[in-house]
């Protein structure tokens, strides 16, 4: 008996918009975006907000309440669930739980929106619950720091932690649409203004030498916290982000993570760290590591590399940190390599550089030339204090 095929494609289009004040009456753009799609079924939406958020913007939910006795293309559930922020939120499944719970309580169903306002651990769990619930609700992102504006809101991931591995359980679920306020990065404390940066960094340098020779010439004003400069560093790296996702492999089921250039060792340090060294932080130092090691297997130019850490240390960050130490060829950082494959599902592929603006994809790490890269880090780290 003949065996059958099937094949078939599923289109993805979703939009980011940028905006500032996106729950004042008078901005239209969610509105517009809600009134869209037309439905005989009553749509309902149902938001998700980050502690942190919800504590520096204490007139947050009296807004969206406004907002929609204004706007009502989809009627509010007014009950909203706040929830704890940063990676607390992905690592206890209580949160992912509370908003399964409000999908069946308040019948949230498949027409309907589940809205997450928050950094980018936060939009993460809520991405993956409405994913999961009844196969898959509309889900809205509204990011609120520089990181999940120009990065992790902007993709198409979204996972909760499991057996103390990084985003263990998920999915490839695309949102329906994004909307970056601006509003919302002035309250940011300089720990979550400077971490986003670190991804538009590694997009530069992976993809983009104008876009890396642009920070490097904007970095005392990024460091000093102008808006300007900010909001074209997020469009800028969220265009690149966008651009790489809609190549060959958007849902990653090859071994080539580009994108994740730097984080094998950042992911292992965020939880050798207990989470204390923020996911941009790490980065920063898994950039700064990576590169190093670029330029000691004969990949980077000494220039290029300097340039790298250079524009990392005027930023603010530190470049290493003692759990990046490799020692005679040992350290639970190295664990992060077998780990970082396992999570590719197959062969290990690491992003180096061979020029800026270059990436190059390896398959082996070599511990010894690991351990001189620290050592070289950790003595510029040295001097920086001097």
């Amino acid at each position: 008996m003949e065996h059958l095929q099937q094949s078939f494609t599923v289109k993805f289009e979703y939009n980011v918009f940028f905006t500032a004040g996106l729950f004042e009456v008078g901005n239209n753009i969610l509105a517009n975006f809600l009134s869209q799609t037309k439905s005989a079924a009553q749509r309902k939406i149902f938001f998700v907000i980050d502690a942190g958020v919800a504590e520096a913007h204490p007139q947050l939910r009296s807004q969206i309440k406004n907002y929609f006795a204004t706007h009502t293309a989809v009627k509010l559930v007014p009950e909203m669930l706040i929830v704890a922020g940063g990676e607390e939120v992905k690592n206890d499944t209580q949160h992912f739980d509370q908003v399964v719970e409000a999908v069946n309580t308040y019948g949230i169903d498949r027409h309907s929106y589940i809205a997450a306002i928050g950094g980018g651990s936060v939009l993460d769990m809520v991405g993956y619950a409405a994913a999961v619930s009844h196969r898959g609700i509309k889900h809205i992102r509204i990011p609120t720091t520089v990181l999940s504006q120009n990065d992790s809101g902007i993709g198409v991931k979204n996972g909760i932690n499991y057996f103390n591995k990084k985003n263990f359980l998920g999915t490839f679920a695309p949102p329906v649409a994004v909307f970056n306020d601006e509003l919302f990065l002035h309250t940011l404390n300089e720990r979550d203004w400077r971490s986003g940066i670190s991804e538009a960094i590694k997009v530069a340098l992976i993809k983009d030498a104008n876009f890396f020779d642009w920070i490097e010439e904007h970095t005392t004003a990024l460091a000093q916290r102008d808006m300007m400069a900010m909001a074209e560093l997020i469009w800028r790296c969220a265009k690149l982000h966008m651009e790489h996702i809609a190549g060959a492999d958007p849902f990653e089921s090859g071994s080539s993570r580009p994108l994740d250039f730097g984080h094998w060792s950042a992911h292992k340090l965020e939880y050798l760290s207990n989470f204390e060294v923020r996911h941009g932080e790490a980065v920063a130092m898994g950039i700064a590591l990576d590169t190093v090691y670029s330029q000691l297997s004969g990949r980077l130019t000494p220039t290029d590399s300097q340039r790298v850490i250079d524009v990392l240390i005027t930023l603010g960050f530190e470049v290493t940190h003692p759990l990046m130490q490799v020692n005679e060829g040992k350290s639970p950082l190295l664990a992060g390599l077998e780990e970082f494959r396992e999570h590719l599902g197959g062969q290990l592929t690491i992003m180096l550089l061979s020029a800026i603006g270059m990436g190059e994809e390896v398959h082996e790490m070599d511990a010894a030339l690991l351990e001189e890269a620290g050592h070289v880090l950790a003595n510029k780290t040295h001097q920086q204090l001097q």
